[in-house]
């Protein structure tokens, strides 16, 4: 039995070394951390319990199976653990194996903490920091891939699953990260793309790096594939457990309550004069959401992309809640293209994992020209819109100034569903501006007027009181009450308390068909 106890202890040790400590050590002068460094700043300390950790590649091609090559586990370690005391599933590609490269047991390994994530019902985090698919093995790597984007689309919607770009993730790896509901990345050590900068100097004779064309910076404000940055390992890990924080375990569960000592009843006269007399003028609608929640905690997502919607998390009476805003400080929160899918997508996650959602509207409409209509602004809008109709969570709704157009219909608007909506007295619900109806509904009198320019201006002010106010849609029942801004921290978290057992269901269907 010593024997075995010490053959045993001799392999478990020879599975910690990874690529060994010289590999490690070029980890480590490119600011990236081992593998097995990451897991442990991620969970809960001694609570990682490691999986597969014997497992080692099949490849006998290519001088492959010599005996330097059969490095336990493979370049990648898998296992559960628990963050905030809660359980997970994890995998952290080791960049000092094989420079992380996905073979076929490697893909196993990722398989098999992935189905008993959504057996067990709890999320998977995947740390990536890998060159790719494992050449060596030709198809049998491609096929790993194809295994892992499957049980990515059945566990969406069913399972959270993040990713954390910590190093390269090239090619068709990209796709799993993707298909993930949160993507982190790391500013200087991580990028992703699908083909590199050797193959579009080749097709394109452009010469770009791998960090302009696709590092942390490009994803995070141009394209919108990643959701988070951070300045390195240990702040992105961070991060992760601050998010996991606000999210339940699978979709048949609640997210997390966490009690709070902020008064239910706390009433902000900051909000009272927080949005300025002129319509034109911005303000930051963040501001606003911060003062309502709970102590002011706003966890933002995509905060670098579409700048003209704020989505993230926060608490209200100690319930999480999924907030959407238009932002007045950014193209006067206009919803074109990028703030319509980047809405949308943020709606969809809340209502497929129970976070109610609180909307924070400000919209002059949708932003008009050719680049928006030729790039397809009515079928990403209407993303948004098919987004709200979807979703069955409760909806509540504040209009603080502007709702214009048929973006007063997208916004989580009494017609599709809203559950409780609620507007300040100084709120515009109409077709348009004053002062654009004015002059199209009164052109006629404004000509014939003696002096244009006065009576355009006594006609703008005689339709701005009758039609640019909340009182005509309260009127319809579009609006349940107009409130002082100062009560809306009480007034949510009483719709919040009463919309709690809300049960509402979609007709039923194998799935619907989103506008793409």
């Amino acid at each position: 039995m010593s024997e075995a106890i010490e053959r045993l202890e001799e392999m478990r040790e020879k599975s910690l070394q990874g690529g060994g400590p010289d590999k490690v050590e070029k980890q480590h002068q490119k600011g990236k951390l081992s593998a097995r460094e990451r897991i442990d700043l991620l969970v809960d300390p001694g609570s990682f319990v490691e999986i597969d950790r014997y497992v080692v590649h099949r490849c006998r091609d290519f001088g492959m199976d010599a005996e330097q090559h059969q490095i336990l586990g493979d370049g990648v370690v898998v296992g559960s653990a628990k963050i905030g005391g809660r359980p997970v599933y994890l995998f952290s590609q080791d960049f000092t194996v094989f420079g992380g490269s996905l073979s076929e047991t490697h893909a196993a390994k990722i398989c098999k903490i992935m189905d008993l994530a959504m057996k067990m019902g709890v999320p998977v985090i995947g740390m990536n920091d890998s060159g790719g698919a494992r050449i060596q093995e030709g198809v049998v790597s491609l096929g790993g891939y194809a295994d892992i984007f499957l049980r990515n689309t059945l566990a969406s919607g069913v399972v959270p699953q993040i990713s954390a770009i910590l190093g390269p993730c090239a090619g068709g790896a990209v796709y799993s990260p993707a298909i993930t509901d949160f993507t982190f990345m790391v500013e200087g050590t991580s990028f992703m793309h699908i083909t590199g900068p050797d193959v579009v100097k080749t097709v394109t004779h452009e010469e770009i790096t791998s960090e302009e064309l696709g590092g942390a910076r490009v994803h995070s404000s141009v394209s919108g594939v990643s959701h988070f940055t951070s300045p390195d390992d240990a702040t992105c890990l961070q991060m992760v457990r601050e998010l996991l924080g606000y999210l339940p375990l699978n979709n048949a569960e609640d997210p997390p309550f966490l009690p709070t000592d902020d008064d239910h009843a706390r009433r902000e006269e900051k909000l009272d004069t927080i949005v300025p007399e002129s319509s034109d003028v911005p303000y930051d609608i963040r501001d606003v959401v911060k003062l309502v929640v709970d102590h002011g905690v706003f966890f933002e997502v995509h905060a670098a992309y579409a700048k003209n919607m704020v989505v993230g998390f926060a608490r209200l009476g100690g319930h999480v809640v999924g907030i959407i805003g238009n932002q007045p400080n950014y193209l006067a929160g206009v919803l074109d293209i990028k703030a319509s899918i980047k809405g949308a997508r943020f709606v969809r996650f809340c209502d497929a994992f129970n976070i109610p959602l609180v909307t924070f509207e400000d919209v002059p409409g949708f932003l008009p020209g050719k680049d928006q209509e030729h790039g397809g602004i009515i079928i990403h809008g209407a993303k948004l819109l098919y987004a709200y109709c979807e979703a069955t969570v409760p909806k509540l709704t504040v209009i603080t100034r502007k709702a214009y157009g048929g973006a007063y219909d997208v916004m989580s608007s009494k017609h599709i569903r809203g559950d409780v909506n609620l507007a300040w007295p100084n709120a515009e619900i109409a077709v348009m501006g004053a002062e654009g109806a004015a002059k199209i509904v009164f052109r006629r009198e404004i000509a014939k007027a003696a002096d244009p320019v006065a009576e355009e201006k006594r006609l703008v002010a005689q339709y701005k009181a009758r039609f640019n106010n909340p009182y005509l849609a309260a009127a319809h029942g579009y609006v349940d009450d107009v409130i002082r801004p100062r009560d809306t921290r009480p007034e949510l978290i009483k719709a919040l308390e009463l919309t709690s057992r809300k049960r509402d269901r979609n007709p039923p269907r194998k799935h619907g068909n989103i506008p793409l």
